[in-house]
């Protein structure tokens, strides 16, 4: 049977070989069928038939001045800088290039050289050259400007991207009491100037990839050369690279293509649009991630306390600081375990309940025709549809809704007699500690897990809150964010890093950086 199997694999081995073997051999003819020749007619006739049929592709024929030699220029209507093109491209070759301008050896009737175009005529930044339609195409059709010219056997990209951005605002999703009001935008090259704006970052590394395999999307890593550990952004370009997909359209497509176990319910990955939170986690020796075409940039290796944190515990004092990440933690805790609770008191553990509590409950469930589970399920839905409500409506009203909706149908489940009031107050409180999570998607982990921990409560009781907890706690250990335990600093235990944890301590004390990142310098400050 072995012997078997392995013919069965050098077969399909060969089979893959071969087809790898044809396969390079056609992208090879092709790359060489493609190449320019100098050929004006030739070489405008091969990029007319791969991209002349684009109702927003241009092509500009003209002559250079009065030498008589053709050129044309292509972009992409929307894309490109017209006023660029104007000034200094057509008007530097079509009107400032004459026989007396310029002292070139290379400059004769007919004919002009490359290297005269490039050094005395065009008057823009960013010039580079392609050899072959391939080269050409991708530069074009993301706004640059293509100038093919009769004789010369390389096209001149000339940048003039013209992207339509929208002003730097306040993030929306993280919105804060104080601290910076500056949020990304959808333009990668803004983005990296807001982490540069931070101050003097001689040490801020930036790295260009490019994501997609049909539509090509610049995308950028980012880190602190003395400070990030090596072997970290070694393996975030590894992953980066093995990303293999058609389109990338925003960084939610990288964020589940590099996390380490895709089927955790917990994002191994913090995603923001914040510069300040990004520059903060550089500096602790992390690793960032920018997409052109999202505002949301990507933060690894994360620990599940990073989910609770803010930026804003940062600006304010150490003491109220603290006390408001605790208060997040017991919100966490709320959201995750609230409802749960309450079923298993009432269901199975009524002695646990104080006597007059006890009676007050019992007497606000008398008619109610429902177990507790489907009296939170009910409740709970409804919670969850008018939450994604509010979100998808628009903004004058999504937020009335989700008010008046909550309240007009608490009131008349109560009424009804389909749900006690107790259960509205459970549920209630529930919601809104679920808003005090920072992360929204960290809120969303913890929203999909309160389902299991109800129906483990509705089965076992208290005892099945307990074993939800445990089979959780377990699965956290284990789970890791780019070689980082994601419990950590709790496992493993690291006093050092405690300082940063579940309190944040006065500035003075927090002189190290996180050992759990293993960072080239350890010292944040002296």
């Amino acid at each position: 049977m072995k012997w078997w199997k392995s013919k069965i694999k050098q077969k399909l081995d060969f089979e893959n070989q071969k087809e790898n073997a044809l396969k390079y051999a056609e992208e090879s003819s092709n790359e060489s069928s493609n190449q320019f020749t100098g050929d004006y007619t030739v070489d405008l006739e091969l990029v007319r038939k791969e991209i002349g049929h684009n109702w927003d592709v241009q092509f500009r024929e003209f002559q250079i001045g009065n030498t008589g030699v053709h050129a044309v220029i292509i972009f992409v209507n929307g894309l490109s800088d017209k006023e660029l093109i104007n000034n200094h491209i057509m008007k530097s070759l079509m009107l400032s290039f004459s026989e007396k301008s310029y002292d070139d050896p290379s400059f004769v009737k007919g004919a002009v050289s490359k290297e005269l175009i490039k050094n005395q005529v065009l008057s823009i930044s960013e010039l580079t050259e392609v050899y072959d339609l391939k080269g050409l195409v991708s530069k074009v059709l993301t706004g640059s400007t293509a100038l093919l010219v009769d004789g010369m056997s390389t096209v001149l990209i000339l940048g003039t991207t013209k992207g339509k951005s929208r002003n730097i605002e306040e993030p929306v999703s993280e919105a804060l009491v104080r601290g910076p009001r500056v949020g990304f935008t959808e333009t990668l090259s803004d983005n990296t100037a807001l982490l540069r704006q931070h101050g003097d970052t001689r040490n801020l590394s930036i790295i260009n990839f490019q994501v997609g395999q049909r539509t090509k999307k610049e995308l950028v890593i980012v880190y602190m050369q003395e400070i990030a550990d090596p072997n970290l952004v070694e393996e975030v370009k590894k992953r980066i690279k093995k990303i293999n997909i058609d389109d990338v359209p925003e960084s939610g497509y990288v964020e589940q293509l590099i996390e380490d176990n895709y089927l955790s319910p917990f994002t191994q990955v913090q995603n923001t649009e914040r510069p300040d939170r990004v520059f903060g986690a550089l500096m602790e020796g992390r690793v960032a991630v920018l997409l052109d075409g999202t505002p949301f940039a990507l933060i690894v290796p994360v620990t599940f306390s990073m989910l609770l944190q803010s930026p804003e515990d940062y600006y304010e004092r150490w003491l109220p600081s603290s006390l408001i990440r605790l208060l997040r933690y017991l919100a966490a805790a709320i959201s995750l375990l609230g409802p749960s609770l309450y079923i298993s008191f009432v269901s199975f553990h009524q002695g646990l309940i104080p006597t007059k509590l006890a009676f007050s409950m019992m007497g606000t469930r008398e008619g109610v025709p429902f177990p507790a589970i489907i009296e939170a399920l009910i409740m709970e839905v409804a919670i969850e549809i008018l939450r994604e409500a509010g979100l998808r409506l628009p903004k004058p009203i999504g937020a009335t809704m989700g008010i008046v909706g909550g309240l007009v149908i608490g009131e008349a489940a109560v009424q009804a007699g389909i749900v006690s009031p107790i259960m509205v107050i459970v549920v209630a409180l529930t919601a809104i500690s679920s808003f005090a999570i920072p992360q929204y998607s960290a809120g969303i982990t913890l929203r999909m897990l309160r389902f299991g921990a109800m129906f483990f409560a509705t089965m076992f009781g208290l005892y099945g809150v307990v074993l939800f907890f445990l089979f959780l706690c377990s699965h956290l250990v284990k789970l890791k964010s780019f070689g980082v335990p994601y419990v950590s600093p709790t496992v493993p235990y690291r006093a050092s890093d405690w300082k940063d944890f579940m309190v944040r301590m006065p500035l003075m004390m927090m002189k190290r950086r996180p050992k759990m990142l293993h960072t080239k310098d350890s010292i944040r400050k002296d």
